[in-house]
Parts: C-alpha cells; structure tokens; sequence
C-alpha cells in the first residue's frame, strides 16, 4: 500500500471548524511571537477536544517550544481520536496489515495521519530517554510503512548507530507516560 496516495482524500485540515475556534486558533497564531500562545490553543482544545486542526496546533506549539512531555501526551490524544475513526485496535502494538489494509480503505490520509502520530509518539519518546518504546513505536511505523514513505527508518537507523553511545550514557527520564 502506497501511504502517499491519498490524492482524492480530505485531510484533517480540511474539517469546519466552529467559528469561536477559529478564533482561538487564529489568536494562537498571532501570539505565538510573543509566547502566548497556549491559552487560545487549550480554549480551542477546550470547546473542541477531538478537532484534529486543534491537536495539531498544540502538538506543535509544544514541540517547538521543547515541551516534550506535553506533545507526547498530544500525540497520543490524536491516537485515540483518529485510532476509532478507522477502526484500528485501542492498542498499537496491535496493528497489522490487515488491520492497516481495512483502515486505507476508510481514508489513506487518515491513515497516514495516525501513522504520523505514532512516529511522532515514538521521536519523542527517544527524547525523552524512553528508548524501548520509542524504538518500539517506530519499529510498527517501519513494519507497516514498507514503503518508507514517512520516514521512520531512518529514525530506527540513527538510534541503531548510536545504541551503544546511548547505553553508556542513559538518561534519567525512563519512566513512561502510556503503553
């Protein structure tokens, strides 16, 4: 399955949104500049819990301002938003190609959207000192993107090259946040 094929799909983007959200959301982007941003964006997050438009602005309000910790946990709320509207197991783990193969016909973008999340979940994980699920994480992107097309073998490659670095010098933040 091609994950880039998703010409004929709307994307998450694409959805209405509620013009008080919309509001929010365009405050969010004019006060980012000056570090403000993130009470217009938990308002939106408030009036619209599941908006993929709304996680995604949190998600990356809080990875680039290195609130790892905080982009985890919203990349795994995009997991459990996106995983039921494809009707993929509660559980990643449990993913497979039939699994993947029923949910492309749902909406490839879509698809690719949650598989985006999990490597996502999974980078941060490995920023956060969580090695084995991040490593975990990215190894069901790669078994299921055969294609590489997102990108995460690359990801598993460097980890790869650096395990040895990686076990001399741990860091102290092992404890995970969720399966």
């Amino acid at each position: 399955m091609d994950l880039q094929d998703f010409d004929s799909d709307s994307l998450y983007y694409d959805e209405p949104l509620a013009p008080e959200v919309a509001a929010r959301l365009a405050a969010a982007a004019e006060q980012y500049a000056e570090g403000t941003a993130e009470q217009p964006l938990l308002e939106a997050q408030a009036l619209a819990p599941d908006d993929l438009t709304v996680l995604v602005g949190l998600y990356r309000f809080y990875f680039y301002q290195h609130r790892y910790h905080d982009a985890l946990q919203i990349a795994w709320r995009v997991l459990e938003v996106v995983g039921p509207r494809l009707l993929l197991p509660a559980d990643w783990r449990a993913i497979d190609a039939g699994y993947l193969a029923a949910a492309s016909e749902r909406g490839i973008a879509l698809l690719r959207f949650y598989l985006l999340a999990l490597k996502g979940a999974g980078y941060l994980n490995l920023r956060l000192g969580r090695f084995e699920q991040g490593k975990a994480m990215l190894a069901k992107v790669v078994e299921l993107d055969t294609e590489n097309r997102l990108g995460a073998r690359l990801l598993l490659d460097v980890l790869a090259e650096h395990s040895a670095e990686i076990l001399i010098f741990p860091t102290a933040a092992n404890a995970e946040i969720r399966p």
